[in-house]
C-alpha cells in the first residue's frame, strides 16, 4: 500500500541530518521502554516475530501516529495496533489504563473477539527470513528489467519511486520470504531477490545530479525489459 511510510523519493521533508557518532542509543529512559514492550506486543500479537506484519502495521499510522510521536513513538503505537488487531487488548484500552494510573476512575473496555482474518503463522525471529527457492532466476546480471508499475493494496516493499522504470540486474542475493504475503499470515512464498541499478535520471528527470542507486528487488516486482 501506499503509505506514508513510503516517502522516498517524495520532496518537502526538510534537510537530513545524520545522527552524531557519539550520540546514545536511547536518547530518553521511556525509549528503551518503548523499544522492549514493542518486541514483547510482537510476540504476544503474532505468536512470533514478524517483521513484515510489524511494518505493515507502521505503515498504516496516522501522519500523528508516525511522525509526530517520534522514532519510538511511533514503535509504541504500531505496538498498540498490533494488540488491539490481535484481540489482545480492547480499542481504547491503554488510554483507560494511562488515565487510571492517573488517579481516575475509568473502565476498561472488553476485549473484542479475534478477527476471522487474523490469523498468525508467524516463526520464531530465529529462524530469520532466508530460504531456498526451488526454481531458477528469471533474470541473470546484466539484464535490463522494468519495475512493475502497480499500486498493491496491502503491504510490500516495492518503493513508490521506482515503479515503472527501468534499472539492470547487479547481483542475484538468495532467496527470501516474500513480505507482502508474510505480513498476511498468508505465507512465506520465497523468491529470488535481485541487486537492481537505477539511474537517478531515469528515477526523476534530467534535472538531477547523476548517480546510480541500488535496490533490493524480489521477483514478482520486476519483469523484462522488451
Amino acid at each position: 500500500m501506499d503509505g506514508l511510510a513510503d516517502m522516498g523519493g517524495t520532496p518537502g521533508w526538510g534537510t537530513l541530518r545524520p545522527p552524531k557518532r557519539d550520540e546514545p542509543v536511547f536518547a530518553e529512559s521511556w525509549q528503551g521502554r518503548a523499544f522492549a514492550l514493542t518486541l514483547l506486543s510482537s510476540r504476544l500479537a503474532f505468536g512470533g516475530y514478524n517483521a513484515d506484519a510489524f511494518r505493515h502495521a507502521l505503515e498504516r499510522l496516522d501522519r500523528t501516529a508516525y511522525l509526530d510521536d517520534g522514532y519510538y513513538g511511533r514503535w509504541l503505537n504500531c505496538a498498540e495496533l498490533m494488540l488491539t488487531e490481535s484481540a489482545t487488548l480492547a480499542p481504547g484500552a491503554i488510554d483507560a489504563r494511562a488515565r487510571n494510573l492517573r488517579g481516575g476512575q475509568v473502565e476498561e473496555p472488553p476485549v473484542p473477539e479475534p478477527r476471522p482474518d487474523y490469523a498468525p503463522t508467524a516463526a520464531p525471529v530465529g529462524a530469520g527470513s532466508l530460504r531456498p527457492v526451488d526454481t531458477p532466476p528469471a533474470f541473470a546480471v546484466g539484464d535490463r528489467v522494468r519495475t512493475r508499475a502497480v499500486s498493491v493494496p496491502g503491504h510490500t516493499r516495492l518503493p513508490a519511486y521506482v515503479r515503472g522504470h527501468v534499472g539492470v540486474v547487479e547481483r542475484i542475493q538468495p532467496g527470501h520470504v516474500l513480505p507482502d504475503t508474510n505480513a498476511h499470515f498468508q505465507g512465506e512464498n520465497p523468491q529470488h531477490v535481485y541487486s537492481v541499478r537505477f539511474d537517478s535520471r531515469e528515477l526523476w528527470g534530467t534535472d538531477v545530479e547523476p548517480f546510480a542507486l541500488t535496490v533490493e528487488m524480489f521477483e514478482s516486482y520486476l519483469e523484462t525489459n522488451a
